[in-house]
């Protein structure tokens, strides 16, 4: 068991200093300082970096392209079994893409604090979250127009569909 514990933080430290040195290196490239990679079996699947402001992608956060050239490369939606390595702590947009890629951890190097100095402030998203949605700053509304179902019946009626 100590033996187990001890490889997993030699390979945790390894490929989380590949993620710091993405992010390093983008910020030179135009991008914004956060790099992933996503490892399986101890083998590279994928990295990621921060394209957000360089290809003006409010999406394009490390994590989130890491997942897509990941989801790629091993020809799934699901990366179970994988680990994300992410030089900072996911934001709420790149937590909920790690959940619905099914990766098995998440590690990360600096925290929200640390991003926070640097400008990236998610506490607020964090804090958005945690009120109704009565109280949000952007409204989201339900408009259930009669066809509202549709998309959904026609999947659970398209026999070849891929379920997930």
């Amino acid at each position: 068991m100590a033996d187990s514990i001890e490889a997993d933080s030699t390979a945790d430290a390894v490929w989380l200093e590949r993620a710091v040195q993405l992010a390093v290196e983008n910020v030179s490239e135009g991008g914004g300082p956060f790099g992933a990679v996503i490892v399986r079996d101890g083998v590279l699947l994928a990295e990621g970096k921060n394209r957000v402001t360089r290809d003006l992608d409010p999406t394009a956060h490390a994590e989130v392209q890491a997942i897509r050239a990941a989801c790629q490369a091993a020809g799934s939606f699901s990366l179970a079994g994988a680990v994300l390595y992410t030089s900072c702590e996911p934001c709420p947009l790149c937590l909920s893409a790690s959940l619905w890629a099914r990766v098995d951890r998440v590690v990360f190097a600096a925290d929200r604090d640390d991003a926070a100095r640097g400008g990236f402030d998610d506490s607020a998203f964090y804090d958005l979250f945690e009120k109704p949605r009565s109280e949000w700053h952007v409204p989201i509304d339900e408009v259930r127009p009669a066809n509202a179902a549709a998309p959904f019946d026609a999947w659970l009626k398209h026999e070849a569909r891929t379920d997930y």
